[in-house]
């Protein structure tokens, strides 16, 4: 393990040893100084988060993109200071800290019996909508992790997923879409991070009129198994109790190849994504590379797991 890595490792262990332990204002203050250092920065993942956000909102001044890689930051550690406090979070906490609309299309979709997959993007805090699923449902689910490094830093998130409920499967090995199959024929619920492709086999969609890749796995489970796919977005108000929207079905086609019928699921996902993201941009906290057109060959950026 390199110095940098053990760096790394160090730092998260920190934060869920002590943040929270921290009284939740004395948390927030603290998430909220270290976003608006980071922004005063401008180092290259809030240069990136604010180039992202001038494809949403491709109107906008300088000043206003400006002003939205701030918020952006902000939830972005608020996020993190959650993350770091949920293992301490009360079950009364957990349940009243998310108020998502249109659950009855999850609970419905459960209650058929068919199994559930809920696909997201990178929005507010997914870690809570999970315990809160797990929590307030009653309802374990299964999801993917990408394998980060240090090896001591995958393992502490997916000790901490565990923790809240979540059976966590690595994304690498070849062996993770077997086991989400058979969860969803069993009737369960898989949960999936999906508008950034971790592999070789995304499918090219439109996304806020640019072309990108996302991830076929959430499409190619739903025709394989009979489940239901669901979109869900997820955002901040000016309460401490997140937002999130479980959106319609989409549908699998009733013809085409399957190819084809993924790229028609896989663009109706990237709508549901878009609709989400534009009305809440600055709580999609995406700081890597994701267009097409903004993507080379260069070392990683780093990844949110």
């Amino acid at each position: 393990m390199s110095a940098q890595e053990r760096l790394t490792d160090s730092l998260y262990g920190l934060g869920w040893g002590v943040v929270k332990k921290l009284p939740e204002p004395v948390a927030v203050r603290l998430g909220r100084s270290i976003a608006d250092l980071a922004w005063k920065k401008r180092g290259k993942g809030v240069l990136r988060l604010e180039s992202n956000y001038a494809r949403v909102v491709p109107d906008a001044s300088p000043e206003r993109l400006a002003e939205l890689s701030r918020a952006g930051m902000r939830s972005y550690l608020r996020y993190w200071m959650e993350s770091f406090r949920l293992p301490a979070w009360s079950k009364d906490r957990i349940k009243a800290g998310f108020d998502p609309k249109g659950l009855h299309h999850l609970t419905d979709g459960l209650a058929a019996g068919k199994g559930v997959i809920l696909a997201l993007p990178h929005m507010a805090n997914w870690d809570l909508a999970g315990a809160w699923v797990t929590t307030k449902l009653e309802t374990p689910f299964t999801t993917v992790a990408e394998r980060l490094k240090p090896e001591t830093l995958y393992d502490r998130f997916v000790a901490y997923r565990e923790g809240l409920g979540m059976e966590v499967l690595p994304h690498s090995g070849g062996t993770a879409f077997g086991t989400l199959a058979r969860r969803l024929r069993d009737g369960g619920l898989v949960c999936l991070v999906a508008e950034r492709d971790l592999s070789s086999s995304g499918v090219e969609v439109r996304f806020f009129g640019e072309a990108t890749r996302i991830p076929a796995g959430p499409a190619l489970l739903a025709q394989q198994t009979g489940a239901l796919l669901l979109p869900v977005t997820l955002w901040y108000d000016d309460s401490p109790v997140m937002q999130g929207r479980v959106h319609p079905p989409v549908e699998v086609p009733e013809s085409g190849t399957r190819a084809e019928k993924t790229s028609v699921m896989a663009q109706a996902l990237a709508d549901a994504f878009a609709t989400g993201i534009a009305d809440h941009p600055e709580d999609w906290h995406m700081l890597q590379r994701l267009w097409l057109k903004d993507l080379e060959p260069r070392p990683s950026d780093g990844a949110r797991p």
